[in-house]
């Protein structure tokens, strides 16, 4: 019980900072756009966006599933490739030299350059284009962290299985990869919601308008500014899904280790 009602305190005094602050935000922004009778063109009321997130929140689930499959489907490839280019990178010394500036460059052309490239690549309907961009930043986001985690590991560890003439795999294995896990969640905790953002950022430059970020910019484009921030709303609760998932994940494995 004493254990239980630890664990609460502790959760509650994470969580309550945030959702007293978020509450407060709120009754500002509603009061600042009655008080100062700002029109809806510049800034819409959160009421009014509550009530267009209500109304049309089948629209936004449909839109979220499109996105967030983007998203999770991009994010499990980008993970998966990250993680095996920092095992090789971590062996072959002379491949991170090369490999690792070019990530870099890779990811810092711009998005809708990618995606434009991509988009003709793939028919107009296909949701492939956008998952490519998704594991692209989710890639380079894992490879970094990752490769961090497995070189930068104690000498004093390496040298003591060196000792027990531990062969390169055991050394991997009882040293390496346990200490590279930490960077693993670390960096999924930045690159789940990262995967979300570039999924819709990448719908406003082509494909099918059917997920969040077309629909933002078309209501946007039509004046109906509170439908469009409702579907801001939908694309913020789908990024924190994705963030809390992450966070759990940790926190699971965490436990594991622990046990």
């Amino acid at each position: 019980m004493n254990k239980f009602g630890g664990s609460l305190g502790t959760w509650l005094g994470k969580v309550l900072p945030a959702v007293v602050f978020g509450a407060l935000f709120l009754g500002f922004w509603e009061w600042a756009v009655k008080f100062f009778e700002l029109k809806p063109y510049f800034l819409t009321a959160p009421s009014a966006i509550w009530e267009q997130f209500v109304k049309n929140f089948p629209l936004i689930r449909g839109a979220a599933t499109v996105s967030g499959t983007n998203a999770l489907v991009g994010l499990v490839a980008g993970t998966v490739l990250g993680v095996a280019m920092s095992f090789v990178l971590s062996r072959f010394k002379f491949l991170n030299q090369i490999i690792t500036p070019l990530a870099v460059a890779l990811n810092a052309v711009p998005i809708f350059v990618l995606v434009a490239v991509l988009n003709n690549m793939y028919s107009i309907t296909s949701e492939v284009p956008r998952r490519i961009m998704v594991a692209l930043v989710v890639y380079f986001i894992v490879l970094v962290n990752v490769a961090r985690g497995l070189t930068q590991v104690s000498s004093t560890h390496v040298e003591l299985m060196r000792s027990y003439a531990a062969s390169d795999v055991a050394i991997l294995r009882k040293v390496r990869i346990p200490n590279a896990i930490p960077f693993l969640f670390v960096s999924l905790k930045i690159a789940a919601p990262a995967a979300v953002i570039t999924a819709f950022v990448s719908e406003y430059f082509g494909g099918s308008q059917n997920g969040l970020g077309s629909r933002i910019s078309s209501n946007i484009a039509n004046s109906k500014n509170a439908a469009g921030w409702a579907y801001v709303l939908g694309a913020c609760l789908l990024g924190l899904l994705f963030y809390s998932f992450s966070v759990v994940m940790e926190g699971l494995n965490r436990k594991g280790r622990a046990r």
